[in-house]
C-alpha cells in the first residue's frame, strides 16, 4: 500500500512540473506574439492614452518576469484575466464553454476505447484473413487522415447525400437547453427525463465525435491486434489450446488483457489529442465548445483566453494520462512488482 501511495505521488510530483513547464511554455509564446495585445483589444481608433491605461492594467509595460508573476497568480485565484473578444471574465467563458467539449470528448473516447479494442480482437482472430487485411488497410487510412478531413466529409455526406443527421450547434431549433446541472446537455436532459431532448442532443454530438475518433479507432486497432498477435506464440497461449479451450474464449479471456498495456497507454495520448483536433472540427462543425472558444482566442490574439485554454487543456490531459497509467498499474502485475 505504501508503495503504491508513493509511486502514485512521484506520478503527481511529475506531471505538476510538466504544468509549470507548460505555464512558462506558454506564456513566452503568447507574450512574443506580433502586435500590440492593447490596441487589438480597443480597436485602431482608440487614443494613445487609453491604449497606455489599458498596458498599464494588463502589466503589459512589466518585465516578462513580473507579468508572469501576475498571471500565474491570479490562475491560482481563479482569474483569469478579462477576453479582448466577448468582454467577460475569462473564467467564466472558460465554465460555460468546457462542459460541451467535455461532452464530446467523453463520447469520443468511448468510440475510441470499444471500437478500438474491438476491431483489433476481431482482426486477430482473422489473422491473415482477407477481414483482418480489410481491417488494417482502413486503420492506415484512419491514421493518415487527419480529423478534419474526416469532418468535410462527413458534413458533406449529410449536408447533400444523406441527410439524416445534424450538422451544427449542439441542439436543432426545436429543443431549449436543458437546466444547467453539468452543463453537458446529454446527461442534464437524462437527468431531468428529458429523453426526446437527449436523443437531439447526442445526434448533434455523433459527426463532430466520429470524425475525431477514427485516427484514435485505428491505432488502439493496430496496436491491439498486434500485441495480441505476439501473444498467441507464448507458451501458456500454447497450454490453454492443448487443454482444449475455446479460441474465442483464449482471445477474450486470456490474451486481451495481458495485451492492453500498449493499446492503453497509447489511447490515453489519443483521448488527449482529441481536445487538440477538437480545434479545426468544432469549428467545422460549429460546435460551441471551449476548442472553438480557443480557436477564435488565437484569431483575435485574445492573450488571457489563449493561455487559459491551454492551460485547462493541459490539465486535462495530464488528468487522463494519470487514470491512464494507474489502469495499466492495475491490470498488469508486472507493473507493480517492478515498483517494488
Amino acid at each position: 500500500m505504501k508503495t503504491k501511495v508513493i509511486s502514485v505521488l512521484k506520478r503527481i510530483v511529475a506531471y505538476f512540473l510538466v504544468l509549470v513547464g507548460l505555464s512558462i511554455l506558454i506564456f513566452v509564446i503568447v507574450r512574443i506574439m506580433p502586435g500590440d495585445t492593447a490596441r487589438m483589444a480597443l480597436g485602431p481608433r482608440a487614443p494613445e492614452a487609453a491604449v497606455e491605461a489599458l498596458r498599464e492594467e494588463m502589466h503589459l509595460n512589466d518585465s516578462y518576469i513580473v507579468q508572469y508573476g501576475y498571471w500565474i497568480s491570479g490562475i491560482l485565484q481563479g482569474d483569469f484575466g478579462d477576453s479582448i473578444v466577448t468582454r467577460r471574465p475569462v473564467a467564466e467563458d472558460i465554465s460555460s464553454y468546457l462542459p460541451a467539449t467535455l461532452e464530446l470528448a467523453i463520447i469520443t473516447a468511448m468510440l475510441v476505447i470499444v471500437f478500438g479494442i474491438m476491431l483489433g480482437v476481431v482482426s486477430t482472430k482473422y489473422s491473415g484473413k482477407w477481414l483482418d487485411g480489410i481491417i488494417r488497410t482502413l486503420s492506415y487510412f484512419g491514421i493518415c487522415a487527419p480529423a478534419f478531413l474526416w469532418a468535410v466529409l462527413a458534413m458533406l455526406l449529410f449536408a447533400y447525400v444523406i441527410p439524416v443527421l445534424p450538422i451544427s450547434g449542439r441542439l436543432s431549433a426545436g429543443f431549449s437547453p436543458p437546466d444547467t446541472i453539468t452543463g453537458m446537455y446529454t446527461v442534464d436532459f437524462l437527468l431531468q427525463g428529458n429523453f426526446a431532448g437527449f436523443w437531439d442532443a447526442l445526434k448533434h454530438l455523433i459527426l463532430p465525435a466520429v470524425s475525431l475518433s477514427f485516427a484514435g479507432i485505428s491505432q488502439a486497432a493496430r496496436i491491439t491486434r498486434s500485441s495480441m498477435v505476439e501473444n498467441l506464440d507464448k507458451p501458456y497461449a500454447y497450454a490453454e489450446r492443448a487443454y482444449g479451450i475455446p479460441e474465442n474464449k483464449i482471445l477474450r479471456k486470456y490474451l486481451l488483457k495481458p495485451s492492453l498495456n500498449s493499446t492503453i497507454s497509447v489511447m490515453a495520448l489519443d483521448i488527449a489529442g482529441i481536445f487538440g483536433g477538437a480545434f479545426l472540427v468544432e469549428q467545422i462543425f460549429g460546435y460551441p465548445g471551449l476548442a472553438n472558444y480557443g480557436l477564435t482566442a488565437m484569431l483575435n490574439k485574445d492573450v488571457f483566453a489563449i493561455s487559459a485554454v491551454v492551460m485547462v487543456l493541459g490539465v486535462i490531459v495530464i488528468i487522463f494520462n494519470l487514470i491512464a497509467d494507474l489502469v495499466i498499474r492495475a491490470l498488469d502485475p508486472r507493473v507493480r512488482l517492478a515498483e517494488k
